[in-house]
């Protein structure tokens, strides 16, 4: 079970927020916010976290399994690729 600390601090969520409201839903893609999610990623990393879940649909536009020593779980992969199953089923 991964410790409290491996999750967003209040500074990171705010963060997070900022980069998808302010920049990923208007297709501004920066290296800058790149490097800040990828920091924040490899703190939770260091923190215990042994995966990250992408949970909204913009951030998979922002950062790759490349940018992670843990799996990413891209929420929006994840539902298309059931939504297509669900279909062919």
């Amino acid at each position: 079970m991964a410790s409290p600390s491996s999750s967003p601090t209040t500074e990171e969520r705010e963060i997070v927020h900022r980069v998808i409201y302010d920049e990923l839903v208007l297709g501004d893609i920066k290296p800058e916010s790149r490097a800040h999610y990828v920091r924040i990623m490899e703190r939770l990393v260091r923190s215990g976290a042994e995966g990250i879940i992408l949970g909204c649909t913009e951030i998979g536009l922002l950062v790759h399994d490349e940018d992670s020593h843990v799996p990413l779980f891209d929420t929006t992969r994840i539902h298309a690729a059931a939504a297509v199953e669900y279909a062919l089923a």
